[in-house]
């Protein structure tokens, strides 16, 4: 196909790229008028980067690279029907920069283009990012007001109908209000479990460091967790690996945290035991480290829980006597892995599971 052919061609292929064709069109039409009106050593080519840098950007790729050869083309198609005669070395040099010079300008405005791209592509992940913040904020909100007041005031309820404020009450009734008591009371420990995991991922786990006794914080849980072993009919012992004498085992860490973490491990325990089972606290010390192991007498672990255990949401365990969210192991390894600890998990042979965690020591501290 001759020049005279393609050039109506590729001018209406170029219209088609461009944001104004009809204005552009004529301005390209007036560059290359310039460019073949004059003789070859005056130079109009330059003019050519306007019609590749304003290319339709939805067009960009192969419009671009069509409108800079055929602008190319122009720029040396003027050497081509000159009088070969007149055409000296420096000419052909000029015509040849220019021609570098527009190959450059298509390589820079398809690269700012693509860096426009990126940089829009980041604004809309960011957009996404701050519409995810603002649901986490709308479920925080959710879960503190919608659910966790009424629940606090669902409890205090029941507590007033035990202390006999609205009449005497009986002893089946009393069963009735410390079951509902009971259900409340574990509905609202979900609550602050899920805001618990919504602050970690949010802001990162804020200890309050203190010196504290492990065998004290030990002994407060299975305080607190009598009435449900005693309703699991599971007992839970304190021993002191080797010895039978009560000892300390000091660390620095934040007591409400470490509380969570025993509490969890304990809970855990106990359901996984059967009836008229056993759950052991193993204290034991090393020069470094103290370590704390929890073992029952469950069903154990079975190979594909173990990755998976201390994730959030996941519920291995399928013998299970009472099932939950699948937090409080997600929970207890952040809470270990801010106290620069390690928490694992281990089958026991011939059944049974045993948790266990272990936290930096210090030197035994006088209260």
């Amino acid at each position: 196909m001759s020049p005279h052919f393609a050039i109506p061609k590729i001018l209406k292929f170029v219209s088609d790229s461009l944001p104004n064709p009809g204005l552009i069109l004529c301005s390209f039409a007036l560059f290359i008028i310039l460019d073949f009106a004059t003789p070859p050593e005056y130079i109009f080519s330059y003019f050519y980067t306007v019609t590749i840098l304003i290319t339709n950007p939805r067009k960009r790729g192969f419009a671009k690279f069509v409108i800079t050869l055929f602008s190319i083309f122009l720029t040396l198609l003027n050497l081509v029907i000159s009088d070969p005669n007149k055409i000296v070395l420096s000419t052909v040099a000029n015509r040849l920069i220019v021609v570098i010079a527009l190959a450059v300008t298509a390589w820079l405005s398809e690269r700012n283009q693509h860096y426009q791209d990126r940089i829009a592509q980041a604004q809309t992940q960011l957009q996404s990012q701050q519409k995810l913040t603002q649901m986490r904020e709308d479920f925080v909100s959710t879960l503190s007001h919608d659910l966790k007041t009424p629940l606090l005031g669902a409890i205090e309820t029941i507590n007033a109908f035990k202390q006999g404020n609205f009449g005497e009450v009986t002893t089946p009734q009393e069963k009735v209000l410390e079951t509902m008591t009971r259900s409340h009371q574990m509905s609202l420990q979900l609550v602050e479990t899920l805001l618990d995991v919504y602050r970690i991922d949010a802001e990162g786990l804020k200890l309050q460091l203190s010196p504290i006794n492990l065998v004290d914080i030990a002994e407060n849980v299975i305080i607190s967790l009598r009435e449900l072993s005693a309703s699991r009919r599971v007992y839970i012992n304190i021993s002191y690996g080797n010895s039978d004498f009560r000892r300390t085992l000091w660390v620095k860490g934040d007591l409400l945290q470490l509380q969570r973490v025993f509490f969890n491990l304990l809970t855990n325990g106990i359901n996984h035991s059967p009836r008229g089972g056993k759950v052991e606290i193993i204290m034991e010390s090393d020069p470094t480290n103290h370590i704390v192991k929890i073992l029952d007498q469950g069903a154990g672990i079975s190979e594909n829980d173990f990755p998976l255990l201390f994730e959030r949401f996941y519920q291995g365990y399928r013998d299970r006597q009472a099932k939950g969210a699948g937090l409080g192991l997600y929970l207890s390894r952040q809470i270990i892995e801010a106290h620069h600890g390690i928490i694992w998990a281990e089958n026991r042979f011939p059944n049974g599971a045993l948790f266990a965690f272990c936290l930096p020591a210090i030197p035994p501290y006088e209260t």
